[in-house]
């Protein structure tokens, strides 16, 4: 198993940073992860949330080469574990997440993570479901910052990247260069506020590589369900492209017509939001996993776990 220390971070996600660890495909690794403001809140402090350094935000781990990866892959990047420090931070204020407008002054909100619960206050204590809220592979050109979702993966903010999923990620540049950070305690669909409950700690995965296939990325794979990611500038487009992903792997993978594809998710499926804080908004398509395999597909058959 290979450990890389949360000291070892990007901004970015880019074919020009320099990988921290070269592994072949099947090999677990645990990632050290800062929280989203790379630990800088300790305290409840408005005055030291106003005065962050914002070049120091959504830090990612990474990256890593994985071995025998060539753009036109997919790297299949099983998370096996993750592991959440005791303490998180929410914040939110002017011009931050949905209610932006109509808040008048920065918050920030420590809370204990404790008896697998986020204590919000002595009433409220919330079901921790820990996840990834960064988590990537170099586009093939250009820079994209860690804080921007998009078809590389980056900050989707998808609650369904968690323990058992395993996620499919495009390779654009030999070894792929993953990274991965921004972990939350718990977090509801959409992230309304700006924010999580933003926490640092580690995570473990397996990476495998996939080939010879055009799968709509990016895609996460769970025994209930299968699920299409998708980012755009607006919500309804993001929307609409992670159905007609699914669609298209229905129709490609799976030999549905495109009709029947439709139907069925429109019978079975779930569009949910993902997030709507980032500079793309992020959507996913569900479809259960009885369907799937009813139609042969089992993800088992492309990748040596």
């Amino acid at each position: 198993m290979y450990r890389i220390s949360k000291e070892h971070i990007i901004y970015a996600m880019s074919k020009e940073n320099r990988p921290c660890l070269q592994v072949q495909a099947g090999s677990k690794i645990v990632f050290e992860t800062y929280d989203c403001f790379e630990n800088q809140i300790n305290f409840e402090d408005v005055v030291a949330f106003q005065e962050l350094d914002m070049n120091r935000i959504n830090p990612a781990t990474g990256p890593v080469y994985i071995e025998d990866t060539e753009p036109g892959d997919i790297l299949a990047v099983t998370i096996e574990e993750i592991k959440i420090a005791e303490q998180g931070v929410l914040t939110t204020g002017p011009n931050l997440g949905v209610m932006g407008n109509e808040i008048q002054e920065n918050m920030v909100k420590l809370v204990t993570i404790r008896n697998q619960h986020v204590i919000f206050s002595n009433e409220l204590h919330i079901p921790i479901n820990p996840m990834i809220g960064v988590i990537g592979t170099a586009p093939q050109k250009g820079r994209i910052s860690c804080g921007t979702p998009h078809d590389h993966g980056g900050n989707m903010d998808c609650k369904e990247i968690k323990e058992g999923t395993t996620l499919l990620l495009p390779v654009n540049v030999p070894g792929a260069l993953l990274a991965l950070g921004d972990l939350h305690a718990a977090m509801g669909d959409g992230e309304i506020g700006v924010s999580g409950v933003e926490v640092a700690g580690e995570v473990t995965v397996t990476v495998n590589v996939i080939k010879e296939k055009q799968w709509p990325l990016p895609m996460a794979i769970q025994k209930e369900r299968i699920i299409t990611i998708a980012s755009e500038e607006l919500l309804d487009d993001a929307a609409n492209r992670a159905v007609s992903n699914m669609v298209s792997f229905l129709i490609e993978e799976l030999q549905l017509a495109k009709a029947d594809a439709s139907l069925l998710l429109s019978a079975a499926g779930n569009l949910r939001v993902c997030q709507v804080v980032n500079p793309l908004k992020t959507a996913r398509m569900e479809l259960g996993m009885v369907y799937v395999s009813q139609l042969g597909f089992s993800l088992c058959e492309y990748i040596n776990k």
